[in-house]
């Protein structure tokens, strides 16, 4: 993958009139659909998915895809540039310049990984045999039957992948292909573009869609370079923002907030006395001899959400037999009466009823509060930790139970297979494919794991089903 500093002086030249507000078209065509779709402003996408990653995918896309645009005017930038300030860069960098100016992006599954020196790439769209990119920073991530948009190039005798990459998941690839297959719309300056390219007029009588049809895959691709682009930024939003945590409230409508209140018992004062003055409360309902349930009417519209909150709520209440809710715990422990409830209004609530109820038997309350975000990340601090086994012990066990369970996968139906089992499904032509598919899968999905499942070998599953000769 090309550095970006090897573009340096062509992205200042780009930058400048009369390249600029060219530039900010082809970038508004590849983030301004996905915008739509997500119900967001380019701003919005840009914090979403965070400037780092955003300038390194999309924008570095829309920037390869602005370097192969010729303009009304039979301009293109490469050209302007190398003709202009060509001589400033070394004959390798001139050569990559160029090799993008006529580049193509296409979707590529990529297998044969050799970490920091190359890998295979093959187009899902176009098709064709697997080309050998010669690649260092990009295999130090890639895995094997990876989905990724790309350009690559010819430079001198070796083929290389630019710098933008944009890495699908697998349903979203498919998705991309169909859509790509039932391509039927252009915009008014893409049609434009291939009206003049067909030779003919673009008027009204023009007709686009056919015109579409009738250009070969290649053409076709240079022409909807931001649709891949667009696909990618709409799955990556989704993504982030599903993974977010919904906003979380209580039956009341109350934000989330763990709140722990503790009241030190007065000199001389007894467990025994404060739990008859909580037996005497209808709100307080004895659990044991030392605990209690704090409850209360169930009570609707209260603290509502505000308009501006998540559209995806997640409501906690937790209900006695008899309907009532329960709003927090109460527990005696030695000389300290501890209110546990979960948020800060029912803290306020709680600790005034029961400074009213005890009065002098108790002191001023002591109040700890945990976010659930907090809560959540101590969780994942204090959970143990497996017992120290040497790692390849670890990846032996590992290994044997993966391999024990795909022999016994082989003749059991697989609902990829249309129920058939692996060894079924093989005896035909269509069967093959999609055991095929189904080998790729499961090996691309266990090498994105963590820990010793990476690095397992599934060469011995394609030889068992007889399609090792299809492992590429």
């Amino acid at each position: 993958m090309a550095d970006k500093h090897m573009l340096r002086g062509l992205i200042k030249h780009a930058l400048r009139d009369p390249w600029v507000d060219r530039f900010e078209v082809v970038l508004a065509s590849h983030t301004m659909p996905a915008c739509e779709e997500a119900g967001v402003d380019l701003d919005d996408a840009v914090s979403i998915i965070g400037q780092d990653l955003f300038a390194s995918t999309i924008w570095a896309c829309a920037f390869e895809d602005f370097l192969t645009r010729d303009f009304e005017d039979g301009g293109n930038v490469v050209d302007d540039y190398l003709k202009r300030r060509g001589w400033k860069e070394t004959a390798s960098v001139r050569a990559y310049i160029a090799a993008l100016r006529d580049s193509t992006m296409s979707l590529y599954e990529v297998s044969d990984v050799v970490r920091d020196t190359s890998f295979r790439a093959r187009d899902l769209i176009r098709g064709g045999e697997p080309v050998l990119v010669s690649e260092r920073s990009a295999t130090q991530t890639l895995k094997c039957w990876d989905r990724i948009a790309a350009r690559i190039v010819q430079v001198g005798s070796k083929m290389q992948i630019s710098g933008g990459v944009l890495p699908f998941e697998r349903e979203v690839a498919e998705a991309l292909i169909t859509a790509f297959n039932q391509l039927g719309t252009l915009s008014i300056e893409e049609q434009r573009e291939l009206a003049e390219e067909a030779g003919e007029e673009f008027d009204d009588d023009f007709d686009g869609e056919a015109a579409l049809a009738a250009l070969a895959p290649a053409e076709r691709l240079r022409l909807v370079a931001p649709m891949f682009s667009s696909f990618w930024l709409i799955d990556a939003i989704d993504r982030i923002e599903s993974a977010r945590l919904p906003e979380l409230r209580n039956a009341e409508g109350d934000e989330l907030l763990l709140c722990e209140v503790s009241f030190r018992l007065g000199t001389g004062i007894t467990g025994d006395e404060i739990g008859r003055c909580l037996q005497a409360r209808p709100e307080f309902r004895p659990t044991s001899a030392t605990s209690w349930s704090w409850v209360g009417q169930r009570e609707r519209g209260g603290t509502a959400p505000d308009d501006d909150s998540p559209e995806e709520t997640l409501m906690f209440e937790t209900l006695q037999e008899d309907g009532m809710l329960q709003l927090g715990e109460l527990l005696l422990e030695d000389d300290t009466l501890v209110l546990c409830v979960n948020s800060q209004q029912r803290c306020n609530r709680g600790c005034a009823l029961l400074t009213e109820i005890l009065g002098p038997r108790v002191g001023l309350p002591l109040i700890r509060t945990e976010a659930v975000e907090e809560m959540l990340e101590s969780s994942r601090a204090a959970m143990p930790t497996p017992d120290e086994i040497p790692e390849h012990e670890r990846r032996a066990v590992v290994h044997q139970h993966l391999e024990r369970h795909y022999r016994e996968v082989l003749d059991q139906p697989v609902a990829m297979l249309d129920g058939q089992t692996p060894r079924q499904a093989v005896e035909d032509e269509s069967g093959r494919a999609k055991v095929v598919d189904w080998l790729k899968l499961i090996e691309n999905r266990t090498a994105k794991s963590d820990g010793p499942m990476a690095d397992y070998d599934f060469g011995w599953l394609w030889a068992e089903l007889g399609v090792a000769n299809l492992r590429r």
